[in-house]
């Protein structure tokens, strides 16, 4: 499906999930009020942004798109492997959960995360009509978060590996992640002998696909149907935040999740 522009925003739609009634949104950085260098549209509120700016972005994405802003879960990502299996909207003025994967079956909510360089997880299991969003940073790819997920969703909803749909969204890609080490260890420790498959060796430097250690994991957990965005954010300042090419001064894109389409 591509992009979709409404009201001054732009964002990105996977066709694995058209024809269920489910609605996703990657949002670029795209019809919002943040000034440079968090312009436009950056949903992070810990980023350095003017907090007021940061606020009507939100609302600004919810009222475009046709949601209740206080349907909204959320939480404070953690680069972790928690999955928060939820029911209730996050309530005003109530602490975020820290976790860096959110799920339900609750028609009267949206799920919402942030994403600069990581890589947007989106679930949907139109067998037991759950969605769910996972962040996957190095540090969770390496533990497998995508792997809690599935089990998650088994556990929580009753979920079969082979009945979830999963889009992949834009991150950084293995060309603009040099990584150290301390990654490759990690990856090594994780996967085995598997991990090298993740890793380029150019000049002594090594990059760190993410979307290939991702696909590896949610396949090896029994998911069939993945569809990939194959857009960096690195790549695409014109339209995404990367922390990476940004230098950590940017902000953050939002994805939005609901059962009601």
């Amino acid at each position: 499906m591509g992009f979709i522009e409404k009201q001054g925003l732009r964002f990105y739609q996977f066709d694995l999930f058209t024809g269920y009634p489910l609605f996703h949104a990657v949002l670029t950085r795209h019809g919002g009020f943040s000034q440079k260098p968090f312009d436009q549209l950056n949903t992070g509120g810990t980023v350095g942004d003017n907090p007021e700016a940061v606020i009507r972005n939100h609302k600004k994405i919810y009222e475009v798109l046709g949601y209740d802003y206080y349907s909204r879960f959320d939480v404070w990502q953690v680069h972790g492997t928690k999955i928060i299996c939820t029911d209730e909207a996050r309530g005003a003025g109530e602490p975020h959960v820290k976790a860096d994967g959110i799920l339900t079956a609750n028609e009267d909510l949206t799920l919402f995360m942030r994403f600069a360089d990581c890589v947007p997880i989106l679930i949907y299991d139109p067998i037991q009509n759950v969605i769910g969003i996972i962040h996957a940073g190095w540090q969770g790819t390496a533990k497998k978060i995508a792997l809690n997920a599935v089990e998650k969703m088994a556990k929580c909803f009753g979920s079969l590996p082979r009945d979830i749909l999963v889009g992949i969204g834009p991150s950084i890609c293995q060309d603009c992640y040099e990584v150290g080490e301390n990654v490759y260890q990690q990856f090594c420790y994780y996967f085995g002998a598997e991990a090298e498959n993740f890793f380029k060796n150019v000049n002594l430097r090594r990059s760190l696909d993410l979307w290939e250690a991702n696909e590896y994991t949610l396949r090896e957990a029994g998911v069939e149907k993945i569809e990939f965005s194959r857009l960096c954010t690195a790549c695409n300042l014109e339209d995404w935040y990367s922390h990476r090419a940004e230098k950590g001064r940017t902000g953050r894109f939002g994805v939005l999740m609901s059962l009601r389409s």
